[in-house]
C-alpha cells in the first residue's frame, strides 16, 4: 500500500482559485497523454504517486485523454483504488467533456445530453461519486451556450462536481458564459486556457475578464509541448512528441526560429539558476490571474525538474523586458 510522505505540504506552494475559497497547488499534474493505456501501469503510477508526494494536489484529466480516450481515467481510477483512496479529500480531481468520445450525434461538443452522459462514463471509470471540477472542454457553435452551462449547472447540483470550469473560450465568450452562470446562481471557478511564451493570446483580453470576474486560470502547456526546454536543441529526437506520432505536436511546429528563441531564452534561464523549462513555468505563474500551471511528464525526474521552479517565481524588470525582446513583442 502506498503511504505518502508526511512533508509533502512543505515545499509546495498554493494559491487561491480566483474569488473562492479553493487553494490549488502552483503546479499541477496533467493526464493528458502519458498515462492511458499505451504507457506502463506502473510508470503512471510512480509519476502520480512522486507526484502527491511532493505535494502536487490538483489533477487534471479529460474524458479524451489517453491515448486511447477514456483510458487515462481508467488508470487514475485504478490508481485511487489501489493506493490513492485514502487521500481523496486530500485531492483536488477535475476531467472535461467537449471533444468527441463515442459515435453518433451524442458523443461530442456542448449538449446537455452529451455532457452529463460524459460525466457519468467519467465517474464510472474514475470509480468516483463526485469530481471537484467539471469543464466544459470547448465552446459549441451550434449548440446555445444557455444549453452548456446548464450542464454544468445540472451537474453541480446534482452532486457529480464541487464546481464548474470552462477551457478554451475566448475572451468574449468567457465573459458570456460566466454571466450566464451567474444568472443560474453558480459562480465559475476557473478558466483552463493554453498559455506560454511562445502562445501568448490570453493577454489579449481573457486574462482581464477573469481578473474583472474573480475567475482562476490555469495553464495548460506551459513549456509549449516541450519547445521551451533543451529537448529540441540539436534536432528532434525520434522519442520526443514532434518526432512521435503525437496530435500536439508534429515535427513543422519545431521551426528553426522558435528553436533560436528558446536558445536565447535559456541564457536567460542560466543566469536566473534556472533552466529553461523552471523559468518557462516561472513566467506563467507570475501573471497575477495565474492560479497554477498544468505540466505533463513522461518520467518522475521531469516533475522533479518543474517543481524548481518554485524556487524562484520572481522577475526583475529586466529580465522581463529581455524576454519580450528575444520573443519579439
Amino acid at each position: 500500500m502506498y503511504l505518502a510522505k508526511t512533508d509533502r505540504y512543505q515545499a509546495m506552494q498554493y494559491k487561491r482559485c480566483g474569488k473562492s475559497g479553493l487553494l490549488l497547488p502552483r503546479i499541477s499534474l496533467g493526464l493528458w497523454q502519458n498515462f492511458g493505456g499505451k504507457v506502463p501501469y506502473e510508470i503512471s503510477r510512480e509519476m502520480v504517486c512522486a507526484a502527491f508526494g511532493a505535494g502536487i494536489t490538483h489533477f487534471d484529466l479529460a474524458n479524451n485523454y489517453g491515448p486511447p480516450a477514456g483510458s487515462a481515467e481508467e488508470t487514475f481510477g485504478k490508481l485511487l483504488k489501489q493506493d490513492l483512496h485514502p487521500y481523496r479529500d486530500e485531492m483536488v480531481i477535475s476531467t472535461k467533456a467537449g471533444y468527441t468520445m463515442w459515435q453518433g450525434p451524442y458523443g461530442d461538443w456542448g449538449s446537455k445530453k452529451y455532457m452529463i452522459s460524459s460525466l457519468d462514463q467519467s465517474l464510472k471509470r474514475m470509480g468516483l461519486e463526485y469530481v471537484d471540477i467539471f469543464y466544459h472542454h470547448r465552446p459549441d457553435p451550434e449548440t446555445p451556450m444557455e444549453e452548456s452551462m446548464d450542464a454544468l449547472v445540472t451537474a453541480l447540483r446534482q452532486g457529480k462536481c464541487l464546481y464548474v470550469g470552462l477551457s478554451n473560450y475566448n475572451a468574449e465568450q468567457t465573459k458570456r458564459a460566466v454571466g450566464i452562470l451567474r444568472e443560474m446562481g453558480v459562480h465559475c471557478l476557473i478558466h483552463q486556457p493554453r498559455y506560454s511564451m511562445f502562445d501568448r493570446w490570453v493577454e489579449n483580453g481573457l486574462y482581464d475578464v477573469l481578473k474583472e470576474e474573480g475567475v482562476g486560470a490555469i495553464a495548460f502547456s506551459p513549456l509549449a509541448q516541450g519547445m521551451l526546454t533543451g529537448r529540441y536543441f540539436n534536432g528532434i529526437p525520434a522519442d520526443s512528441r514532434a518526432g512521435g506520432d503525437s496530435v500536439s505536436l508534429d515535427a513543422h511546429r519545431v521551426t528553426p526560429e522558435k528553436v533560436e528563441k528558446a536558445k536565447k531564452l535559456d541564457k536567460v534561464a542560466q543566469a536566473r539558476g534556472q533552466s529553461l523549462a523552471q523559468m518557462a513555468l516561472a513566467w506563467v505563474l507570475e501573471k497575477e490571474q495565474t492560479t497554477s500551471v498544468i505540466i505533463g511528464a513522461s518520467r518522475v525526474q521531469q516533475i522533479a525538474e518543474n517543481l524548481g521552479a518554485l524556487n524562484n517565481l520572481e522577475f526583475t524588470a529586466e529580465e522581463l523586458s529581455a524576454i519580450d525582446q528575444i520573443l519579439g513583442d
